[in-house]
């Protein structure tokens, strides 16, 4: 069959525009990459069923973004090799696998960890921030299994079908106690029995709700038996995902992959977002005592130096270090306070402060009557250590001798103190006052 030559020319030109394509997207990683190029095919072999720690970037060819993360990657593949495994996927050529794990953007890495929910890499996109966070992970699973902790993936079986769903029924007369009035982060899913996309989504609900224990708290409503929740949050079609964050008065939609990847990787990232900024107070009064440790874990209490001894800038630095800890033990149940030297000296007494001077540390159990000191300097490594050793608990733990008293005092203005100055008086009139009382007599 003869071609005309305008013909023959306009398929040279596609095949060579073709060629051009593919030679544009294997530019990211070629064979000789040390960075893995996945596929539908070798998705699961090589990431989901790894029994090691696998870092994978979801790009896309046209990402600018992409294109300049591709040195770095296989930098990062090269320095972790024999470490962890340094992965990558066209997200935009393999749609399937990007909405399966939420994928919006470009470039998306995940680290997936042996029997764990993937998490977003959200650090710098350099090779040292890269391995470190990576060794991270590998330290986490190796000492999971140090610990005997299982850390494959769920296989089936009739234990797995045997367990309780820990996803929590809520319906009209249980909402608003348990999610509502609730610190906790919830997601809950809004059904109908008859609704076949429910039904495919059950196994992985309750997938996700296991293995988001003690994170993220997940629930389902039935919609045919709670027509009022179903309208108060205006859920039209079946299933409706609500995640219930900080403000719970304004849940958001979750749009994401029905699968419990999906739902756990998004659930971690909005934890992330969620958590309330930590806080060191200022115990002023028996209410704030109440508030901040009457129901904590661990409430650690820091009795800090006059503020004529260390002036504003010293108990600031103070403060600062404390944040520095809160900050970091973010997601442990503790509360964190603070009293000036000598305005608790009731508390003070129960727990031993002021013999050894300020500033001084206690972790702090009301409910079980119990207290440890820190015994070491007051700063950020040694207090890290501490507050590691006290949750553990038992180490140095002391009786509390009686409910500790706490005393109303004004709170701190933030200044520098003001030494009060006495009356002064001239030694010539103390005298002269002396001499005048001997002459009248």
């Amino acid at each position: 069959m003869n071609r005309s030559p305008k013909v023959l020319i306009l398929i040279s030109f596609f095949l060579l525009s073709l060629t051009s394509n593919l030679n544009f997207v294997d530019a990211f990683y070629g064979s000789s990459s040390p960075v893995v190029q996945l596929t539908p095919s070798n998705f699961k072999s090589k990431v989901v069923n790894s029994n090691s720690v696998v870092l994978v970037e979801f790009f896309a060819p046209w990402c600018g973004h992409c294109q300049a993360l591709t040195p770095t990657w296989e930098k990062a593949a090269t320095v972790l090799k024999g470490v962890a495994t340094v992965a990558a996927i066209d997200a935009d050529a393999h749609q399937a696998i990007a909405q399966e794990y939420g994928i919006k953007g470009f470039p998306t890495i995940k680290v997936f960890v042996p029997g764990k929910p993937p998490v977003d890499y959200q650090g710098a996109r350099d090779v040292k921030p890269i391995a470190e966070f990576a060794l991270q992970q590998v330290k986490a699973l190796l000492k999971d299994r140090l610990s005997g902790k299982a850390t494959g993936k769920a296989t089936g079986g009739s234990s797995e079908k045997s367990e309780p769903n820990a996803s929590v029924e809520l319906n009209s007369r249980n909402f608003d106690e348990m999610v509502v009035k609730s610190k906790d982060l919830w997601m809950v899913e809004f059904f109908a029995p008859w609704c076949g996309h429910c039904k495919k989504l059950a196994p992985e609900w309750k997938k996700a709700a296991k293995n988001l224990q003690g994170k993220v708290k997940l629930g389902h409503v039935n919609c045919d038996d709670e027509k009022s929740l179903m309208s108060r949050f205006k859920v039209q079609g079946f299933p409706t995902i609500l995640v219930f964050g900080a403000d719970k008065d304004s849940p958001i939609t979750y749009e994401g992959a029905r699968s419990a990847s999906a739902i756990e990787s998004f659930a971690l990232v909005q934890l992330e977002t969620n958590v309330a900024p930590p806080e060191v107070t200022e115990l002023t009064s028996a209410d704030v005592m109440e508030e901040k440790c009457g129901s904590a874990a661990i409430c650690f209490v820091a009795f800090l130096p006059d503020i004529l001894d260390s002036k504003a800038d010293g108990r600031n630095k103070y403060l600062e270090t404390l944040l520095s800890i809160a900050e970091k033990f973010k997601r442990s149940p503790y509360s964190y306070v603070w009293a000036a030297a000598g305005k608790q000296p009731e508390l003070e007494k129960n727990v031993g402060v002021g013999g050894y001077g300020y500033p001084a540390l206690v972790a702090l159990n009301i409910k079980k009557g119990a207290f440890a000191p820190l015994r070491s300097a007051f700063e950020r490594d040694q207090i890290i250590e501490f507050v590691k050793t006290a949750g553990l608990g038992g180490k140095g733990t002391l009786p509390l001798e009686g409910s500790p008293t706490v005393v109303k005092t004004e709170p701190w203005d933030g200044k520098d103190g003001e030494i009060i100055e006495e009356d002064e008086f001239s030694l010539e009139e103390l005298m002269g006052e002396e001499s005048s009382e001997k002459d009248e007599l």
